[in-house]
């Protein structure tokens, strides 16, 4: 019995280390492409709402997709259940693409996160 509790144990001490670099990990990567962004999140901000009039800004996050590095915006649209995703390139400041999100693709979206 007691080498079955030092067996969990030490399964969810090794767990809470491997989660915690994981953590820690997750934020460098986030300082670096911060550090390679020559787009502040404010002016890709600035841009995305350009290609969402009269839109209200629900998330936004810095990520490399497909080998660029992009500023992700949703942006909810009045009398729409539909969201923009606007996608901004980190360096040139132009926008990569425009896309209309219905609440079940965002759902599977989250899911496959």
């Amino acid at each position: 019995m007691k080498k079955t509790i030092l067996s969990v144990q030490s399964s969810l001490l090794l767990a809470a280390i491997l989660g915690l670099s994981g953590g820690c990990a997750t934020e460098k990567t986030s300082a670096e492409l911060q550090s390679k962004a020559k787009i502040s999140r404010d002016q890709a901000q600035q841009i995305a709402l350009t290609k969402a009039p009269g839109g209200t800004l629900q998330s936004g996050e810095l990520e490399e997709e497909k080998g660029k590095l992009i500023w992700s915006f949703d942006i909810s649209v009045p009398d729409s259940k539909n969201t923009t995703e606007v996608a901004v390139d980190a360096i040139t400041g132009d926008v990569i693409s425009v896309e209309q999100e219905t609440p079940a693709q965002e759902e599977k979206e989250k899911k496959e996160k």
